[in-house]
């Protein structure tokens, strides 16, 4: 039976994902089986496992960092909004419908049984469990029927920190005021507080932190430093989206699609350093970059009709034709084609049938059964520009509910124009460096000006990096006596 501790927020975004990962990469520098674990997450980043299942990003984050390979038992539930006020929903990695939040909620219950099947069998084969919580615990309206923070804490007997964000400010109010909120037997479960992204000399915290600890009744049991690393956020509140990098050598433009999924398909781009990828949602903000990305979406028709409301989609087209290399994965790839048809409202987007951007002489049409495959191969018949492609290997996964041909190679190209369902293709090695070569050549500069980096090694100095610094800034003393119930 393995020791578990959970990490609990005064809100969204205060880093509970991150610090997460540090720790399970902690625990496995010190020789443990360890494993994470977040019973119910909203994301549209998701991933699918070698069997086929859909889990969300941050737990495969997690799990990479604990040196395991992703399974959805670690994420039983996952949420994907579809609209404002309902999201498919996700259950031990097979889609189980469309719901609206009231719905949802009303249902909660009943899946209660996979959320604890998922942990029990977790439980059985690792010697520390991470868990992760949601949002805050003092969401008071939410305390009845909640599975994902206080009320899994009791189900399975974890021991909380309570992380707080000192970066936005008001981390005293969040922290105390989160553990005010809690009954009495919840309070119990905190075990000690974490003020997290600092900035600045530990010593000015000193005066304040004692009245923390007097007020909250635990000890503080770490000051964690605003950390830069280079690893996968959640989509909704990634600094990726607000950040406004210059222009470099090589200049890369994301379209930042209202509902837009796995933009980490292009993070394997933000490794060179002297290349640009920007995430554009205004015509204004597009400019004349040297090659253009259309990303997945959890609603290709709603945000086609947004890309064409919003002048970019003519912008595209423009600069497709003037030669610039155009790249649509998934729901980016849907919209390069001819058209797109929702006869049974599979995406409830209010449209049957739209045209696409007429790029690719590809249609696709929306069934109910969703594909969730990992794939892999090696690149055959890829035509004009990408060519360069042809003989490596690639890996991926494909989350898609649109079909566009029966029998799809990973890519399908027209001229400067390629599309494909394969989410992380451009991830394995070799491929980025050759699709960046083609876009030196066309601008006439040396790819070696780019300065690359190996991926893989590149990730793993990451995790280290967090874990160092999770390391340091918390009481791993502390932490450890919690795990063994001495605190």
């Amino acid at each position: 039976m393995a020791k578990n501790i959970m990490i609990q927020g005064t809100m969204s975004n205060v880093g509970k994902s991150l610090l997460c990962a540090g720790l399970c990469r902690i625990f496995r520098q010190d020789g443990y089986r360890v494993a994470p674990f977040k019973s119910q997450n909203m994301a549209l980043n998701s991933f699918i496992t070698a069997s086929g299942g859909e889990m969300g990003r941050a737990q495969v984050v997690q799990a990479e960092a604990a040196g395991i390979a992703p399974d959805v038992r670690m994420n039983p539930i996952l949420l994907k909004p579809t609209t404002d006020v309902g999201s498919q929903v996700i259950v031990n990695g097979q889609v189980l419908g469309n719901m609206k939040a009231m719905e949802y909620y009303r249902r909660k219950r009943e899946l209660l049984p996979a959320v604890l099947d998922a942990y029990h069998s977790l439980d059985a084969e690792y010697d520390i469990l991470v868990i992760e919580g949601a949002g805050s615990p003092a969401e008071i309206n939410l305390r009845q029927d909640d599975i994902v923070n206080m009320g899994l804490a009791k189900l399975v007997d974890a021991p909380v920190l309570l992380v707080g964000d000192i970066d936005r400010g008001g981390v005293f109010a969040q922290l105390y005021g989160t553990v005010a909120l809690l009954e009495p037997e919840e309070r119990a479960r905190i075990k000690g507080t974490v003020v997290n992204k600092f900035r600045g000399d530990r010593a000015i915290l000193k005066p304040g932190l004692k009245t923390l600890e007097a007020l909250c009744g635990v000890p503080v049991a770490g000051v964690v430093p605003y950390i830069h690393v280079d690893i996968d956020d959640e989509d909704s509140l990634t600094q990726r989206f607000s950040a406004c990098p210059e222009r470099k050598l090589l200049d890369i433009a994301v379209i930042r699609l209202p509902r837009i999924s796995n933009f980490t398909d292009f993070a394997p781009f933000e490794r060179y350093e002297n290349v640009s990828v920007r995430f554009v949602e205004r015509l204004s903000e597009l400019g004349d970059p040297d090659l253009i990305f259309l990303p997945g979406t959890k609603s290709t028709i709603a945000d086609l009709q947004w890309l064409r409301q919003s002048g970019l989609e003519a912008a595209v087209c423009k600069a497709a034709a003037a030669g610039t290399p155009v790249f649509g994965i998934c729901g980016g790839y849907q919209m390069l084609g001819r058209s797109i048809s929702d006869p049974d409202q599979v995406e409830a987007a209010g449209v049957t049938e739209l045209a696409g951007m007429g790029l690719l002489p590809v249609e696709t049409v929306f069934r109910g059964e969703k594909v969730q495959t990992q794939t892999s191969g090696v690149f055959q018949k890829v035509p004009g520009l990408l060519g360069g492609l042809n003989g490596l290997r690639y890996t991926g996964y494909e989350i898609h509910m649109g079909r566009s041909r029966e029998l799809h190679p990973p890519v399908v190209g027209q001229g400067n124009v390629y599309g494909s369902y394969i989410h992380g293709i451009f991830d394995a090695p070799d491929i980025a460096d050759a699709v960046l070569r083609v876009v030196c050549q066309r601008k006439g500069i040396s790819f070696s000006n780019l300065h690359s980096c190996d991926a893989d090694a590149y990730r793993q100095r990451q995790y280290d990096t967090l874990a160092q610094a999770v390391r340091e800034g918390m009481d791993m003393d502390l932490v450890y006596r919690i795990l063994r119930r001495e605190e």
